[in-house]
């Protein structure tokens, strides 16, 4: 084995910009020479995957999965929406939300974690998957959960293939109850979720700062409403109470009927099951949430999968 030296590693990764463990496997394999490192980059399809990680990869697919009593949640991002039609992208997400739900991994050991039926690492399986499509991709986030009694439920909006789809729903029901009616229930709840985006589940562990910065909003419009100081805390307070309506799940209105509250919704089918059931949990992953996209006209888009 050559003895690959770090300032090599740099030169060549300053050179064609590709990951550090990259550049110095190819270093190792070509015996130090950066000019047969390039070539061998090359040939491996990374120095052309490097080229395409500075576009925005905003699309993609949320990939779900689902054994007993713990879940697994991943966001696979690439450019565009073709891309999440593609048998191979599919395979690869279905694949890793798998992985990640086997071994319970944080994003960073996931992406080192082995691919199957392959030498590759999930992170290089990526890389290999972008000079295979010739986009840009990302594996951009994971999470878990599991409860000790109970079900996870899921559910996927804008379906692309099975546990694949545009925002994916992961919610945690403590209960000893009937685990098939559990996940009926549970499902129906993630559906509510999904429409209604809440932030919490009670009003007890709703973020202390989303609380403040709406409390300190409600109490200048009420000050500006020309009103009595002793009368501004009744109105902030009222103000708080609707606020807690639209984003803590269990003072939400159930979407699902329209009427009754979630909390009333789970206590009335508790009562109905003859157990208790809570939820502890849920996660929300929604394609592209936070991402800045470029806009892109169709034809544009078009003629770029063309090229």
């Amino acid at each position: 084995m050559a003895d690959v030296k770090a300032t090599d590693v740099k030169a060549l990764r300053d050179r064609i910009g590709a990951g550090m463990m990259d550049c110095k496997k190819a270093l190792v394999e070509c015996n130090g020479n950066i000019e047969e490192a390039v070539d061998w980059l090359r040939k491996k399809g990374l120095v052309a995957a490097t080229k395409k990680s500075g576009r925005i990869a905003a699309e993609g697919l949320i990939g779900v999965y689902v054994d007993a009593n713990k879940g697994a949640i991943v966001e696979v991002n690439a450019e565009t929406d073709f891309v999440a039609r593609n048998e191979l992208f599919q395979k690869y997400v279905s694949n890793v939300v798998k992985i990640a739900h086997k071994n319970n991994s944080d994003l960073e050991s996931l992406k080192a974690l082995g691919y199957p039926d392959t030498q590759h690492t999930i992170s290089e399986e990526l890389t290999n998957l972008i000079a295979i499509i010739g986009e840009n991709m990302g594996l951009r986030r994971v999470a878990h959960l599991s409860v000790a009694t109970g079900v996870i439920a899921s559910y996927i909006h804008n379906k692309i293939s099975d546990n694949l789809g545009k925002i994916g729903i992961l919610v945690a029901l403590e209960s000893s109850g009937n685990k098939e009616k559990l996940l009926d229930f549970g499902k129906k709840i993630a559906m509510h979720i999904a429409a209604a985006n809440p932030q919490s589940i009670s009003i007890e562990d709703l973020d202390p700062a989303l609380l403040q910065r709406e409390r300190d909003v409600v109490t200048e419009q009420a000050k500006g409403m020309g009103k009595p100081t002793e009368f501004i805390e009744a109105i902030v307070n009222g103000r708080i109470r609707k606020f807690y309506e639209e984003v803590v799940l269990l003072e939400q209105v159930f979407i699902i009927d329209g009427s009754t509250k979630v909390k009333d919704v789970i206590a009335n089918f508790a009562k109905e099951m003859g157990v208790s059931i809570k939820v502890k949990g849920f996660v929300k992953f929604v394609l592209g949430e936070g991402i800045e996209k470029q806009a892109v006209n169709f034809a544009a888009e078009v003629a770029a999968q063309l090229q």
